[in-house]
This record gives structure tokens, C-alpha cells and sequence, in this order.
């Protein structure tokens, strides 16, 4: 995703759980990354704070789950959405591909590249 001028949008990423905090991305998400000219290796997972939700305008989760949880926890629920609802009108989950085989994880990347291009499409027309 990449803008056509300058935006004042920030993007994060944070987990529901503590998982996979301080580990890097799966290896497979590297590879898929590297290959679409991005480096992701230094990334980090963390778990969404409470903290965080005075600073984020739009919070979307990945999956029903994700919604859920998240606006169980988010003092203003408004602020959640169902990320392939909200960006491509397709009330679907956006599915984990770390037990799928490798090409699962290249098909996961064009529905996030075609949902976040919808999604900075929506942000530029409104500002």
C-alpha cells in the first residue's frame, strides 16, 4: 500500500494475546514480503494495550475473534471493525495462514494488498 502523496497515517500492529510478543514474523511472511519489496524482518510482535486506544482512530481485527476481543476491550467500540467488512464490503475473515502450506501465505498477501489499497482509497477521499 502506498500513498500518492503525503498522509498522516500511521499503521501498527499489535496481537489480541501475548503469544508472539518480541518474536519476528514467520519466515514464510518474511519471504512473501521481500518479494513485494518489503522488509518486515525487523518487526516485532506485541499484544494491544488499553493505552492504545486513546491513540488509534480505526482498529481493524483480522477476524470475528479478533472484533470481539478487542471491542471488549476498546473504550469507544466504534472504533473496530471487521477488516475485509470495512475495506472491501466482504464480511469475511481474513484467514491465518501459519499451518497452511507456503502459497497460502501469497494468497493472504494480495487480500490485505487489495483491502489496505480500498482502505487508503476511503482515507484519501475523506480527508
Amino acid at each position: 500500500m502506498r500513498a500518492g502523496r503525503d498522509a498522516a497515517i500511521t499503521v501498527d500492529s499489535a496481537g489480541t494475546g501475548a503469544w508472539h510478543v518480541g518474536d519476528p514474523p514467520d519466515r514464510r511472511s518474511i519471504a512473501v514480503a521481500d518479494a513485494h519489496g518489503m522488509d518486515i524482518r525487523n518487526m516485532r510482535g506485541r499484544q494491544l494495550r488499553v493505552a492504545d486506544f486513546d491513540r488509534i482512530d480505526l482498529i481493524p481485527g483480522m477476524d470475528g475473534h479478533n472484533v470481539r476481543t478487542v471491542s471488549g476491550l476498546a473504550p469507544s467500540a466504534p472504533k473496530v471493525h471487521l477488516f475485509m467488512d470495512y475495506t472491501l464490503g466482504r464480511r469475511e475473515d481474513v484467514p491465518d495462514p501459519y499451518y497452511e502450506i507456503d502459497p497460502a501465505f501469497e494468497a493472504l498477501y494480495q487480500m490485505l494488498e487489495a483491502g489496505c489499497s480500498s482502505l487508503l482509497a476511503k482515507l484519501e477521499r475523506a480527508s
